[in-house]
């Protein structure tokens, strides 16, 4: 019994942080479905539109953090790792929560991977948010060590990718959990998440070989994502790999 309190506290807990909802939060789920095989145009102009929206938005807010830091670093008022205590806790932010600054819905929830059929081989629910938790912290880590090394600057090209990867990883969780298109997911996971994660661990390892070592883990684990992604839409019907148009079923 305690032991299954324990795991019971532990998955409310990461759930909170990582603001999983573990409920039927999503009607849209319920009463959306595909009724033809018929290109969404209307939806691939929002996904790009939200994504393009989000960079932007994140750009300016590093741009704001790199005036604020400016000002503290100029400031003898403030102990000198003040600024780097910052730094760290906005990576964190971002890192947990990039999806604050996003227009699309991101709700994070179980709902469609408790829903669809799943390869014998997938994680139980509570391993997602567990492992992101931990790709967070190398997040923070890694980026801090890149802001070190880049002389306490925010718009420099290691750190815009790393956004860039942020906000492409936020529209891939619009396309699959929130609106459960399946087949659509899988080029974007790959295109989107995946290989950004590859190019942002590249440059930061040239920048910072350790912060390079810091991140690899993170593309380990979506590309482990990518293929359980590719294996769900197999399993589903396997539907065109682009969104469909959906139709509002009463229920």
């Amino acid at each position: 019994m305690n032991q299954s309190n324990n795991v019971g506290i532990l998955e409310q807990f990461v759930n909170t942080v990582m603001g999983v909802k573990t409920g039927n939060q999503q009607q849209s789920l319920n009463t959306s479905v595909a009724t033809t095989q018929e290109l969404d145009i209307k939806a691939v102009l929002v996904y790009k539109l939200g994504t393009i929206l989000q960079i932007g938005v994140m750009i300016v807010v590093l741009l704001g953090m790199e005036k604020l830091v400016m000002l503290i670093d100029n400031n003898s008022t403030f102990p000198s790792w003040f600024s780097t205590l910052l730094t760290a806790l906005f990576f964190a932010l971002l890192s947990i929560r990039s999806r604050i600054f996003s227009l699309l819905d991101n709700t994070r929830s179980r709902t469609t991977y408790d829903q669809v059929i799943r390869p014998r081989w997938s994680p139980p629910p509570l391993v997602f948010p567990i492992v992101w938790m931990f790709i967070a912290l190398l997040r923070v880590i890694s980026s801090v060590l890149v802001w070190q090394q880049m002389n306490h600057q925010f718009l420099v090209l290691p750190l815009i990718l790393f956004v860039i990867h942020l906000a492409l990883g936020d529209t891939w969780n619009t396309i699959f959990t929130v609106e459960r298109r399946l087949g659509a997911a899988v080029p974007v996971v790959i295109l989107g998440p995946w290989l950004s994660a590859i190019v942002v661990t590249a440059i930061y390892w040239q920048t910072v070989p350790l912060a390079g070592m810091i991140l690899s883990f993170s593309c380990v684990w979506l590309t482990i994502a990518a293929v359980l992604v590719l294996r769900i839409w197999q399993l589903n019907g396997s539907e065109p790999l682009y969104p469909l148009k959906l139709a509002v079923v009463e229920k």
